[in-house]
């Protein structure tokens, strides 16, 4: 549903009670027990944007394994790198190689977490300058979706003429 395409009604009627439509949608495509094992929401920002963030794929699936251990936005997620790196299928040096190069480029902070009777346990990670990166992009994506939008539009217009494309310089 478009912006457009919302009445003054909808806009003031408050939704049903139950649960939420995209959890129907997901439940529909994934399957209901596939989606009772968790989810995690990420923006499609992240991976249209991977190329220009500089990430190449493992630095992306860190982030991404990251990403999932973060439940609440008040609470920084701690995996273990042992978990990390058995998830990826990497040691936990290069774990923790990956995750020092996302922290080096400014996506992730590594915070250290110590137990008062245990010394040192698993680092906290704050995802807060992926989460910066991603809102500084987002105002050139959004451009570029809006000026295909606008394009998309024209076209379905009847009698619509496409401008001249310019020559090409002969050689």
């Amino acid at each position: 549903m478009t912006i457009e395409s919302i009445t003054e009604d909808e806009e003031v009627t408050p939704k049903k009670a139950g649960k939420p439509k995209s959890t129907k949608s997901s439940e529909d495509k994934w399957g209901v027990e596939v989606m009772a094992m968790g989810f995690c929401v990420l923006p499609s920002l992240i991976f249209r944007a991977q190329r220009r963030l500089g990430l190449n794929p493992t630095q992306l699936a860190v982030l991404l394994q990251l990403a999932d251990y973060w439940w609440d936005a008040g609470r920084k997620p701690f995996p273990k790198k042992a978990d990390l790196a058995d998830r990826l299928s990497l040691s936990d040096r290069q774990v923790q190689r990956h995750i020092a190069d996302l922290e080096a480029q400014g996506f992730v902070q590594r915070i250290e977490r110590r137990a008062s009777h245990r010394g040192k346990i698993s680092n906290e990670y704050d995802l807060s300058g992926l989460v910066e990166k991603l809102k500084e992009l987002e105002p050139q994506f959004r451009e570029i979706a809006d000026e295909a939008k606008a394009r998309k539009k024209a076209v379905a217009k009847p009698n619509y003429k496409p401008a001249a494309k310019p020559e090409a310089p002969s050689q």
